[in-house]
Order: C-alpha cells, then sequence, then structure tokens
C-alpha cells in the first residue's frame, strides 16, 4: 500500500468512496445525515472545482491510500481560516475533515496510515496546530484519539424541534443591544481562553470585530438574533441561522439543517458549575430552536466547547446529543518549541 495526492483523474473513484463514506453517516440518523438528491454532481464539483482553482479561497488535499492498484482509502484536509475574533498566534490550523473513508478490503492500518499522512501534509503546509473531525460513534473516532487528539468541541444535535419557545424574557435582538452583547461575548470569550488559550486566545481587536459581525447579522434574512433579560439587564444572546458545508460533507444536504454558534448565557458562565440547569439559558436556547423549526428546519446544531461542562448539561437537557466531535493535536507551543 502507498498514499498519494489525488488528482483530477482520480475524481470518478474518489466520488464513488465518498459516497459510500456519506451512506455510513446516513445510517446512523437520516435526518440529520440526508443525502442531497444530486450527492455525486455536488461530490464531483466540489473535487473540481478545488483542484482547478488558481488561487482557491484556502488549501484543501486530498490523499488516496492505494493498494494491489486499487484506490481503498481517503482523507480531506483543508487549512482553516481563523475567525476574525481569534487572534490566531500559531496561524491557521489543518483540519482533517469529516469526509474521510476506508473501504472494507483495505488493509488493517490504512486509516492510522492515512490519519499519519494527512498530519503530515498539513505540518508540510506550516499548520502548527492540527484539528480532527468525526461524527460520534464513526468509524474514524477511535484512531483520531489513538493519534494524539484531545477532544475540543462537540456539535449537540437534535432532530424534531420544538414548535414554539417559552418565552421568559427572551425577545429579538435590536441595534440598541449591540453594546450589551458584545460585553456578554466577551465574556464567553474569556470562558474560551481559559479553556484552551492556544485556540481561543480572543484578537485584540476582537470587540470591535464583534460588534461589527453583530451589526451585519441584523441585516441577514436567513437568521433569527434573540437575547435574553433579567431585570432590565442582558444576560445572553444566540444566533439561529442555516448549517453550512464547513460541518457537512458535499453529499449530504443541509438545507433543512439549523446552526447555533453564538450562544451565550451567564446561567452557564461558570464551565465547571454543578447540573443545575438555568431555566433562563434553557428559554434562550428553545427560541433559537423554534425559529428554526418555523423555518421549517427538521434538526439543529447547537456548538458546544467540549471541556464547558455546565452548557454541555444543559444541552443534554434540552434533548440535544453529541453528533459531531471535533479533535486538537498541538504541535507547537506559544514559544514556537516542536512538541
Amino acid at each position: 500500500m502507498h498514499i498519494r495526492p489525488a488528482q483530477l483523474s482520480d475524481r470518478d473513484t474518489m466520488v464513488e468512496l465518498l459516497v459510500q463514506d456519506a451512506h455510513q453517516r446516513r445510517a446512523l440518523d437520516p435526518t440529520l445525515w440526508k443525502l442531497a438528491p444530486d450527492a455525486c454532481a455536488q461530490i464531483a464539483s466540489l473535487i473540481s472545482s478545488a483542484m482547478e482553482a488558481g488561487i482557491p479561497p484556502f488549501r484543501q488535499q486530498w490523499l488516496l491510500a492505494q493498494a494491489d492498484g486499487e484506490i481503498v482509502g481517503i482523507t480531506h484536509s483543508i487549512i482553516l481560516p481563523v475567525p476574525p475574533i481569534y487572534a490566531g498566534e500559531l496561524g491557521a490550523p489543518g483540519l482533517i475533515m469529516e469526509d474521510c473513508f476506508v473501504s472494507d478490503n483495505a488493509p488493517a492500518n490504512t486509516r492510522a496510515e492515512l490519519l499519519t499522512a494527512a498530519e503530515a501534509d498539513l505540518i508540510g503546509a506550516g499548520a502548527k496546530i492540527l484539528l480532527a473531525s468525526s461524527v460520534v460513534g464513526g468509524a474514524w473516532e477511535a484512531d483520531i484519539s489513538a493519534q494524539g487528539y484531545a477532544p475540543l468541541t462537540l456539535y449537540f444535535a437534535k432532530v424534531g424541534l420544538s414548535p414554539a419557545p417559552r418565552i421568559n424574557g427572551v425577545r429579538h435582538t435590536t441595534d440598541d443591544d449591540l453594546d450589551a452583547i458584545v460585553a456578554l461575548s466577551a465574556t464567553n470569550r474569556q470562558v474560551l481562553n481559559d479553556l484552551n488559550g492556544l485556540f481561543w486566545k480572543p484578537h485584540r481587536q476582537a470587540d470591535a470585530r464583534f460588534e461589527l459581525w453583530m451589526a451585519r447579522s441584523l441585516t441577514l434574512a436567513d437568521r433569527d438574533m434573540f437575547v435574553a433579560e433579567h431585570n432590565g439587564t442582558l444576560a445572553g444572546y444566540a444566533i439561529a441561522q442555516p448549517a453550512t458545508s464547513l460541518h457537512f460533507p458535499a453529499a449530504h444536504a443541509v438545507s433543512d439543517i439549523g446552526f447555533i454558534d453564538d450562544y451565550f448565557h451567564t446561567g452557564y458562565a461558570d464551565p465547571v458549575a454543578g447540573v443545575a440547569t438555568d431555566p433562563a439559558a434553557m428559554a434562550l436556547l428553545e427560541a433559537g430552536e423554534a425559529a428554526r423549526g418555523a423555518r421549517g428546519d427538521d434538526a439543529l446544531l447547537v456548538v458546544c466547547p467540549a471541556d464547558w461542562t455546565s452548557k454541555r448539561h444543559l444541552l443534554r437537557a434540552a434533548g440535544y446529543n453529541p453528533a459531531i466531535k471535533w479533535f486538537i493535536k498541538t504541535i507547537v507551543d506559544r514559544r514556537g518549541t516542536v512538541k
């Protein structure tokens, strides 16, 4: 067996493998991992556009494992742009995507060797932080852990959304709320920094950048923004929006999936607090869920750092379960020393 970069001439075989990969995910949850009607065409289009782009928006790489002349495995990785509110002192991380696959007739060590090769490729491209994505309970989860990765982020999912929220101090966001939302975001970012300062260290202009994004978000018709009030003061915010292709491989349909990333409430601000669930924080989440349900979504993903215990407990209490897990492996420390 040997591993090599994919070529455009491999596209048809790559499509075949990645469709099999998509069927494995669909077997775990046919609603969350619904196949796109034109799954083959979407995969082929992604591969073609990435390989033929003169100046691609970000680096993508597919590696193929070949044994006895047959392609038996594939990995897909990207150099992930750093969100503008984070410092990104170690540069853009490399992310081994969810759409990786090994066929049943592959040699026993294929998955581990593909992961090692994908790591080496990303490090060669300049990545000092490595990320890897896997569906919870998927074929790659154990291999990723065995390669020295630690859980970083959980994407909680719920299928079958509640039709109406408990309002209880939750309302739609207005321009007048922006200053308070930025202040709450700073608290949220501090928790993230405490959980993993290398990955989530805020940018020195994070407040200004976040405020610009919130102001723009208020003008976008595809999302609903909510705030939670307590005694006249904002205690939380949430943005419910459509899911994107970053978390769903090209073979899957995302038009009926909602996504909540920006969600924070002071009721779970202590990441290691006990298991008591704050009802106001729950009501805020329910408002976002109901908004996506009203827009016709069948499922919803909510982002939660793996070590944020209080937020994890709230999501489970609301009927959400981990569906996707991102792992992290740091190659160098703050001083640039190779580990």
